[in-house]
């Protein structure tokens, strides 16, 4: 970037960025050294399971509202205007099911790991084969979180950004692997209150200085970047009101349903019912991050019109645009710039530091206790660490490779959750809601859904059709014209398999979790199903048997939709016996009588029933 543009940081600024750091590392340090100072695995991946809801829900905001939403979403309202508010439509569903179906399922095991269930439910190999699945997921992930903010301050304001990275991951990996899960849930508590005040600073400021709220509406309306709700069926449109708030709900089930980072949380949470109430607490701070990052791309759009800021930045970045606008906006006010680039760094810190923990979590639990049952805790609590900073270092590694990418964070990021987070989406539906599956369709669903994710997600970048509308970038509309660029979209669309190719992004979650159920479905019957009696109990929630409620029970007991094993429940020795696979863990872990009878008996309850209704 030309240095006449750049805005710079004064003394106050990296006074307040200092202080974020080391507020975050001071959490970690207070946990490592209170309590039962991370001495065992329990306290440090499960945070003795002694959460409260409040910090549990603003772990849960914090770990995947990153730093890529608060770049990602004002730089996709700039461009293409409001439609991508409509994904808040998907939180609701988005929500209750996870608090109704995979909460109650996955908290009542008493698991440590999410992956553990796939072992009950079928069979070691899925287990391992869907951990690895998810370390690949997260990977990935880390590197475009470390990464983004410190891309887009050293675009704009020239801040080193190889030492950024470096910081961030640095001190993130402290405090993740010397305070464990109870540091990293009360960091992300802070850095959540941080990233609410730093967005809030922007637009008060913003709104002020382009001429009020009125003046920012006028312009955001003439500029054609008010949207209105948008009800086009077509599944290759890049944002309508289907593709974010159906398709959305699939995305926001594989980041709040399974997602191992997410599954955690709840697992920590002191009783079932403080889980279920920091998975609603969600809702309202989701909504607000949303309206925050929305409105603020408003006022970007107000104050510069839609102007392309290529050469200036000397990216062709967006996401680089909002960091210039905020330093924009808050030059002149000391310590304001530091404040919301300790919002950004807040995002990212809290995202990664949940990434290394459940990494951690995973790793231990499902590849190294099996292989290792008779380890010693405080060996097992070693190791745990010792995976927190591994994996912290390949954080590091992998952010070298992210700016290679080319598309939006914001893009980019949601794409990764579609491809690889929609086939475990499917596996653990298809192991849930179907008692007849077994582990071989787990095995091919799974390997199917993976194979289609990356087919339609490759092909989608190869052929770069995004299927975006590049909106007017003038504040004064013009009909002709715009009539002309919707012309020109509807004569230039794909046909073929480069139709196939231009599926909306949104979609990626909820085409791979089926393609993982029907092909995990048609390979349990070809292989013959599991019967009733050789279901782990615990592990099916009786989705089927309440949708399907207007049939005989006779149907439905040859349906296989009842909740299995209600007549009669056997000893723990013959649930073991067909189940020669499994390992340490699924010993450790095996519900009582009183366990599951209480399961099978509360499974049959009004609220359940009717959160399966809506």
């Amino acid at each position: 970037m030309d240095p006449a543009n750049q805005k710079h940081f004064t003394v106050e600024d990296y006074v307040v960025f200092a202080l974020l750091l080391a507020a975050s590392a001071g959490i970690g340090l207070y946990y490592a050294l209170s309590g039962g100072r991370q001495r065992t695995t329990q306290e440090f991946l499960m945070a003795d399971r002694s959460m409260r809801c409040l910090p549990v829900s603003l772990s849960l905001i914090a770990s995947f509202q990153s730093a890529v939403a608060i770049i990602g979403v004002p730089a996709e309202i700039y461009t293409h205007g409001t439609q991508y508010w409509f994904i808040g439509c998907a939180y609701i569903l988005g929500l209750l099911i996870p608090a109704h179906v995979f909460i109650p399922v996955l908290y009542r095991l008493k698991l440590s790991s999410a992956y553990q269930y796939l072992e009950l439910r079928f069979s070691k190999a899925v287990r391992i084969f869907g951990t690895l699945t998810f370390i690949f997921q997260m990977v990935i992930y880390m590197g475009i979180c470390v990464y983004t903010p410190a891309f887009a301050l050293n675009a704009a304001t020239g801040f080193q950004l190889w030492g950024t990275v470096l910081a961030t991951g640095l001190v993130c990996t402290l405090y993740t692997t010397v305070g464990g899960l109870k540091a990293v849930i009360w960091t992300d508590v802070f850095q959540t209150i941080v990233m609410f005040a730093g967005q809030i600073a922007v637009i008060v400021v913003g709104v002020q200085r382009t001429g009020g709220v009125s003046e920012v509406w006028r312009k955001a309306k003439e500029g054609n970047r008010i949207s209105g709700l948008d009800l086009n069926p077509d599944p290759t449109e890049r944002h309508t009101f289907w593709t974010l708030g159906v398709g959305g709900v699939f995305l926001m089930l594989s980041l709040y349903g399974v997602n191992q980072a997410q599954v955690q949380r709840y697992l920590s949470a002191r009783t079932e019912r403080e889980a279920v109430r920091s998975c609603y607490m969600v809702f309202p701070s989701l909504q607000l991050a949303l309206g925050l990052s929305c409105v603020m791309g408003l006022v970007m759009f107000a104050r510069y019109c839609g102007e392309d800021f290529s050469d200036k930045l000397g990216s062709s970045s967006r996401d680089a645009l909002v960091i210039y606008f905020v330093m924009d906006m808050l030059q002149g006010l000391p310590g304001l710039p530091g404040l919301f680039v300790a919002c950004l760094f807040s995002a990212a810190l809290s995202t990664i530091s949940s990434a290394f923990n459940s990494l951690a979590t995973v790793t231990m639990e499902d590849l190294i206790k099996p292989h290792f049952p008779s380890m010693s805790e405080e060996r097992a609590t070693l190791v745990s660490k010792a995976l927190a900073l591994s994996y912290g270092l390949l954080c590091l590694a992998m952010a070298y490779l992210t700016h290679l990418m080319g598309d939006s964070v914001l893009l980019v990021a949601l794409k990764i959750f579609g491809m690889v987070g929609g086939p475990i989406l499917g596996l653990f539906c298809l192991g849930m809601f179907f008692p007849w599956a077994n582990s071989s369709g787990a095995v091919a669903g799974l390997s199917a859904g993976l194979v289609m994710a990356f087919w339609v997600g490759i092909g989608s970048i190869v052929n770069r059709s995004s299927g975006a509308k590049l909106l007017l970038p003038s504040c004064h509309g013009n009909t002709t014209t715009g009539f002309q660029t919707a012309l020109s979209n509807v004569t230039s669309r794909p046909t073929g398999l480069h139709r196939f190719y231009s599926l909306s992004y949104m979609w990626y979650s909820g085409f791979n979790c089926l393609i993982v159920i029907l092909i995990g479905l048609l390979i349990s019957f070809l292989t013959g199903p599991m019967k009733e009696e050789e279901v782990t109990p615990g592990t099916i929630y009786p989705l089927l048997g309440k949708l399907l409620c207007f049939l005989p029970e006779h149907m439905k007991k040859k349906l296989c939709c009842v909740t299995p094993l209600r007549p009669a429940i056997p000893a723990p020795e013959e649930l073991h016996s067909h189940k020669e696979s499994n390992g340490a863990a699924y010993e450790q872990h095996t519900p009582s009588h009183q366990q599951t009878a209480r399961f099978l008996s509360e499974a049959n309850l009004n609220v359940i029933e009717y959160e399966t209704a809506v």
